[in-house]
């Protein structure tokens, strides 16, 4: 209900808009931007072309809810309103945010393009953001705020109080930060305890003193799973000697692991990570998946050379031919299941080294329970269904499905579990490496038990 009043008033908007570009109202297209949430102008711009975007991105003020837009924009469309942007006017627009933000938008542009627009900021906020854009484009030091509210660990909570009341541009207050006299973070005080706290406490006195932090080294998804497994709404930043370099907030996370989950969910598809590739034109879309569909049509050369093989077998007993598309499908369904669950589980943390081979041997043993009970369905369907054949043609196919269910499931926990062990993304493993290895063991296997069994008849 509430995801139909919200494309409702998106589809009211994007209407009223175009009114507004149609008469070219720019004072009308003004007011309306302004009374407009930075995210819900971001989401309306997928529904514009492109001299509806020019159009409206030229009326746009350099003012904070412009950068706020410019940081929910999709990277396709930044690129695409930048491109012809003089660097005075584009610096102008990403003043007014913080350094972080202005390092994820200038990541996005070409090095030149980025190098003109550093030059024209001011020399502390180019301090700032050479220091952000340092670090590697999806780790801790990438996000982080460096403008923090820290206090002494020698200040009372009184004056804590004092001075927190005239900081109007700290970042998250939620948490203060406590460093000692050379500048490390010592402990962390959230603000429910300031403020119920005697006013002579000092702060080291009142203080967590245990502090989960993170490089700026450290990858954003182990920062996600930090924030999601404390319920923290930001972690600090530090360097190897405990001073503090920043903070990564939950707002920051929350983007994170959506892109992580999106990014992860495209690899097990097999169309590639690129998180924009809804967005990107028809040419570019099909190159990007064009290699990953490449894996599934080897695997299919390699299953219909295996038939090919078999051709004596299939000859003599044709009614085989008709379960081979069930023994490949049930054995990909399942060996996909079985990889997602394991991926879905390493990314969450709850499949980790130490229960790697539980959970191996776990998966196995539901590929059997799953491959006996099909097994028995298919293999008395088979034999009811084609009783002029061979009467073991049952037998054939109930052992077939249930070692191909049972491989399957093998092979989708194993490989995901191999390649995390290797520091490869596992995520890749259940594209269709996995589907089309599968499909070939399953195949292979099948024509290996029927002419085994099916002479003896």
């Amino acid at each position: 209900m509430k995801q139909q009043m919200f494309e409702r008033e998106i589809h009211v908007l994007r209407d009223t808009f175009r009114r507004l570009i149609r008469r070219h109202a720019h004072t009308n297209l003004i007011k309306l931007i302004d009374k407009t949430h930075p995210a819900d102008l971001a989401v309306l711009f997928r529904y514009f072309d492109e001299s509806e975007q020019t159009e409206l991105f030229n009326l746009m003020r350099p003012n904070e809810p412009t950068g706020e837009f410019l940081t929910e924009l999709d990277d396709s469309t930044l690129q695409s309103l930048f491109i012809d942007l003089s660097p005075e006017r584009i610096a102008k627009l990403i003043e007014p945010i913080s350094s972080n933000d202005q390092a994820e938008i200038l990541n996005t542009l070409s090095e030149e393009q980025a190098s003109n627009v550093i030059e024209l900021l001011k020399k502390e906020e180019v301090e700032e953001l050479e220091e952000i854009m340092a670090y590697p484009e999806d780790s801790a030091g990438s996000l982080m705020y460096t403008d923090v509210f820290t206090l002494h660990e020698e200040t009372t909570a009184k004056n804590a109080i004092a001075t927190l009341q005239h900081e109007e541009e700290a970042e998250m207050v939620f948490y203060l930060y406590v460093t000692n006299d050379d500048g490390q973070l010592t402990g962390i005080i959230s603000l429910r305890d300031l403020v119920t706290t005697a006013p002579d406490t000092l702060l080291k006195n009142m203080m967590i003193r245990k502090v989960h932090s993170v490089f700026p080294e450290t990858d954003q998804e182990e920062v996600a799973r930090i924030v999601t497994q404390y319920n923290y709404l930001a972690v600090p930043v530090i360097d190897l000697d405990s001073h503090l370099l920043g903070i990564v907030t939950v707002d920051d996370v929350v983007d994170v692991i959506r892109e992580e989950a999106t990014e992860d969910f495209l690899k097990m598809a097999g169309v590639g990570k690129d998180r924009e590739i809804l967005l990107k034109s028809t040419w570019n879309n099909a190159k990007s998946r064009l290699p990953w569909l490449f894996a599934s049509w080897i695997g299919g050369i390699g299953t219909a050379t295996i038939i090919g093989l078999n051709e004596n077998i299939l000859e003599n007993t044709l009614a085989l031919a008709a379960f081979i598309p069930i023994i490949t499908g049930m054995g990909g369904n399942i060996g996909t299941q079985t990889s997602t669950i394991i991926v879905r589980g390493l990314a969450t943390g709850r499949v980790n080294l130490g229960n790697n081979f539980k959970m191996l041997l776990k998966e196995i043993r539901v590929g059997i329970i799953l491959g006996i009970l099909y097994g028995i369905l298919l293999g008395l369907f088979a034999q009811l269904q084609f009783v002029a054949f061979s009467p073991n043609l049952g037998i054939v196919v109930g052992i077939s499905i249930t070692a191909s269910m049972t491989i399957a499931t093998s092979i989708g926990a194993f490989v995901p579990l191999f390649l995390n062990k290797l520091d490869i993304d596992p995520a890749v493993a259940t594209g269709p490496f996995v589907a089309t290895s599968i499909d070939i063991v399953g195949v292979t296997l099948y024509f290996l038990i029927a002419s085994v069994i099916l002479p003896l008849a």
